[in-house]
């Protein structure tokens, strides 16, 4: 309605000033250009918005799964850690059956070296057990004495010039664990 009342008087004023009829038409123009732009700048913004709020779900969405996996992973070590010595121990049990045997045996014979064969077979079966495991014994006597493997809880006159500083006697014996020194061996040292 505002363009036919422009022209409307445009065509009168046409008559008078022609400056003015031009005058007009450019505000009429400047005017629909003025309301595209902001109507573009709405829409854009629009847009912005949804984007920004499909991130801003995105963003909550990933966070809420690390949420979760940490969650789950910590729950998993802890299970990991609880029933972690099961398999270890569940192997033990025949070797602790072992053991109850030759106790109910030992007061009904009297053959001593039946006895002692026995808990000799029931030694070296928990010996292969702990290698199987990655536990081995430290060999000492006669190594030379080193603070990383062993604890020197006595020191005597060596025998021989050679024994110097060397480990004499073990009196416990040190184990490691994968290459790892779980405890040290006991040993007498010799000066």
């Amino acid at each position: 309605m505002d363009s036919k009342v422009n022209q409307e008087s445009a065509s009168k004023m046409d008559v008078e000033n022609p400056e003015e009829v031009t005058n007009l038409q450019e505000e009429s123009a400047k005017k629909a250009e003025g309301e595209e732009p902001s109507d573009k700048k709405t829409v854009e913004a629009e847009d912005y918005k949804k984007k920004y709020e499909e991130l801003n779900e995105t963003h909550l969405r990933l966070r809420a799964e690390f949420d979760n996996y940490r969650k789950r992973t910590l729950r998993e070590k802890a299970d990991l850690i609880k029933s972690g010595g099961e398999t270890a121990l569940t192997n033990l049990l025949p070797i602790v059956d072992d053991f109850e045997r030759a106790l109910q045996n030992i007061g009904q014979t009297e053959d001593v070296t039946a006895v002692k064969e026995g808990v000799d077979l029931i030694y070296s079966k928990f010996m292969s057990y702990l290698e199987h495991q990655g536990v081995k014994p430290i060999e000492a006597i006669g190594k030379t004495f080193d603070t990383e493997l062993f604890e020197a809880i006595a020191t005597i006159p060596a025998p021989e010039a050679d024994m110097k500083g060397k480990v004499i006697d073990c009196v416990q014996t040190g184990y490691m664990l994968n290459e790892k020194v779980i405890r040290h061996a006991k040993v007498v040292v010799g000066e």
